[in-house]
């Protein structure tokens, strides 16, 4: 198999290749001028993850949402048990910026803290 991608991890964008035939141990990954593009590739293919931002409800009529994000990247699995979790619950307020709201998401080690501090 082949795929191409392009590495994030830096300012040179470098356009990656990986080849494997269907054993990810023999992968093969060419373009990248730093090894943190090799290291990017490999990540993306074998277990891919990303932050999350999202807004949830809160008790407040001049800011009904509040804006939290994953303190680290989410294996992509559980994003979207994740995001629907987070669309159910509701915050009281006040709450404050880097505050934890849900501690280690299905046990992933991932926590999601507020992005911002809201007062009443």
């Amino acid at each position: 198999m082949k795929q191409e991608l392009i590495c994030i991890r830096c300012p040179f964008g470098c356009r990656l290749s990986a080849e494997w035939n269907g054993n990810f141990e023999n992968l093969k990954i060419t373009g990248n001028q730093c090894p943190r593009g090799a290291a990017y590739a490999r990540q993306e293919l074998c277990d891919p993850r990303r932050i999350v931002t999202a807004v949830v409800a809160c008790n407040s009529k001049e800011q009904p949402y509040a804006p939290v994000r994953t303190d680290r990247e989410l294996p992509k699995n559980l994003i979207a048990p994740l995001l629907n979790t987070l669309y159910r619950m509701r915050v009281d307020i006040p709450v404050k910026m880097g505050d934890i709201f849900i501690e280690n998401f299905q046990d992933s080690n991932v926590n999601v803290i507020f992005s911002s501090t809201i007062k009443r």
